[in-house]
């Protein structure tokens, strides 16, 4: 067979997975927003709809524990309420009901059996990025070459949670080669936004920030790269967290570009509660992860970092800094908007906010692109920080995908825009026009110049670390400017420069991948969604930072974003992520009082 028939017959047999009494009426073309339709369709009964809109983990859990839902029960709920969010979305890869249902069987016999849990996430169902290998299952990852291609083994994260008592139940659609801040692929098609299913649900783990968005599914476990769990939680309305590289174990799972260490990728949970954040992250780490992966830190979970103590303790005042435009590319109005809102609910919190004076910027942005030796001298400070990050990702000058893609014969893809050599039934609709000729990341990653040697490679390695300082050192800085006799607690920023957008215009990564090169701990979470009335298109301004800049500004209209969730990023530094996790839950909680303050007014 060629690669189209390889993917065709793939995708089919994955459709026969679902079970006939599963299957629901397509909506009508022009219906966007689906997310009611899971209470609406009929499928699910009134228990299932009581479990599957639990929000709360811990609550879930609890109800677990006690015997009011088994897991069998729970989890045959969020399996038809994945089936449901996938006929929508187009969200799910691997579908293994049955081993699902066993294992769910097999965990409550235990509860019986002993009176206890079986660990700390007893019962509960856990969706996976399509990276995930589990024995037994095809780990496929967006690849044609890879369909067929059995895992003999459980990656390190399945096993700690077989151990945890979770039942990992449904695996996620992801884009080709995973680096695209969007989610299609040749085998498994595109997945889209359940808020607006002309836009995306961004990548690379999409299928999850979709999955997750819908209910279909309590937690979800991604990846990222450059933004990879935080962009999808930002464009679908749902929390994430981005740990630092070594804290959770990545050991045994699919990836791009291994042996590439010098910006890694690291695991990630995503839910629609923030309270899952620390629920995940401390049961994994609880379960001392660094005996099954040696690049793991022996660091435990501290109470006293969740407790703030590194930052005046709990029920101090806090001092954020907003980043609220890189330098490179200007937010648009929704977004501006979301961060005004947080603004006020931190200082009405009475909470410290300061601006953050970029540092940098394009020389970090840049790094990360196939080294062209960008010639600084006299860009300004507030740009400099974009040339690192691009420059490492593709000093092989692209082989891995290449090399991986031609023992299917399947093409490379290019875009994520859908067109006609891409035809997919999951997207009837025509592209959104481009105003974009070339993103900045391509311009800088001067495309085409091929691989470069190890020693320039060197090279960047020893500037990242010679950034890495500079930014430590700036940080430190902004001590004399907070108030507090502390440096800034964190920094508040957007996910993008814009709210979820149409299918291939996600073009720019880098407020969420600044942070992959510094290696800072960051979390994303919703705010708002778009509102036609408030978010007016500004005028134009006198001058653009670049060409992607002017794109970004000309593709904003806010009845092609209707609905389109906006959501904002928290920073802290390298491996706090207690202390970014908490901090997080103050912002979120200074939210929710700020929003029933005025809806009143």
């Amino acid at each position: 067979m060629n690669w189209q028939e390889i993917a065709s017959e793939r995708k089919r047999k994955q459709e026969e997975l679902i079970p006939p009494e599963w299957r629901i009426p397509s909506p009508p073309e022009d219906l966007l927003d689906v997310t009611s339709i899971p209470q609406t369709c009929g499928l699910l009964t009134a228990r299932e709809l009581e479990i599957t809109d639990t929000i709360d983990v811990n609550v879930i859990l609890s109800k677990l524990a006690d015997g009011t839902w088994s897991s069998v029960e729970l989890t045959r709920a969020f399996l038809k309420r994945a089936i449901i969010a996938h006929q929508l979305t187009n969200c799910l890869t691997e579908i293994f009901i049955e081993r699902a249902l066993e294992r769910a069987l097999e965990v409550d016999e235990f509860l019986k059996k002993n009176g206890r849990t079986m660990g700390p996430l007893h019962g509960l169902p856990i969706s996976l990025k399509d990276q995930f290998c589990m024995k037994g299952l095809e780990t496929i990852m967006g690849y044609v070459s890879w369909v067929g291609q059995v895992s003999d083994h459980d990656a390190a994260i399945v096993e700690i949670l077989y151990e945890l008592g979770a039942v990992p139940f449904v695996r996620t659609n992801v884009p080709q080669t995973l680096m695209w801040g969007e989610t299609y692929n040749t085998v498994f098609g595109r997945t889209t936004n359940p808020y607006n299913r002309k836009l995306t649900p961004g990548g690379s783990s999409g299928g999850e920030g979709a999955l997750v968005a819908l209910r279909g599914s309590p937690v979800g476990i991604g990846t990222d790269i450059g933004g990879s769990v935080r962009i999808p939680a930002g464009f679908t309305g749902i929390y994430s967290l981005r740990p630092c590289y070594g804290r959770l174990p990545y050991e045994g799972a699919a990836n791009v570009l291994e042996g590439q260490e010098a910006i890694t990728s690291a695991i990630g949970p995503m839910a629609s509660d923030i309270s899952a954040l620390k629920t995940f992250t401390k049961a994994v780490l609880d379960a001392k992860p660094w005996n099954k992966d040696p690049l793991v830190l022996r660091k435990p979970w501290s109470d006293a970092e969740y407790a703030l103590t590194e930052h005046g303790g709990k029920g101090a005042q806090l001092c954020f800094a907003v980043m609220l435009d890189n330098g490179l590319v200007r937010p648009q109005p929704p977004v501006r908007r979301a961060m005004s809102m947080l603004v006020s609910a931190l200082t009405d919190a009475g909470h410290k906010v300061i601006d953050w004076e970029n540092k940098l910027h394009l020389e970090l942005h840049a790094a990360n692109v196939r080294p062209v030796f960008v010639d600084t001298e006299g860009v300004p400070a507030n740009t400099l920080l974009s040339v690192l990050q691009e420059h490492i990702l593709s000093a092989d000058g692209g082989e891995d995908y290449r090399a991986v893609c031609s023992r299917s014969g399947e093409p490379l893809l290019q875009t994520m825009m859908p067109h006609a050599e891409q035809p997919d039934p999951h997207h009837p609709w025509d592209p959104h026009p481009t105003f974009l000729d070339e993103p900045f990341t391509i311009t800088l990653r001067n495309a085409g110049k091929g691989a470069i040697s190890a020693y320039e490679l060197w090279q960047l390695h020893k500037k990242k670390v010679e950034i890495r300082k500079q930014y430590l050192d700036h940080w430190e800085r902004t001590k004399t400017r907070t108030g507090t006799g502390r440096p800034i607690d964190a920094i508040l920023c957007p996910v993008a420069p814009y709210p979820a957008p149409p299918h291939g215009h996600n073009s720019n990564d880098f407020y969420t991948s600044i942070w992959n090169v510094l290696d800072y701990a960051a979390t994303a979470f919703p705010v708002t969604k778009v509102d036609p009335s408030l978010d007016l298109p500004d005028p134009s301004p006198d001058s653009f930072y670049n060409q992607e800049d002017e794109a970004v500004f000309k593709l904003y209209d806010p009845e092609v974003f209707f609905n389109a969730p906006v959501g904002l990023q928290l920073v802290g530094r390298t491996q706090e992520e207690e202390a970014v996790v908490a901090m997080t839950e103050i912002a979120v909680s200074a939210l929710e009082t700020w929003k029933r303050v005025y809806s009143k007014s």
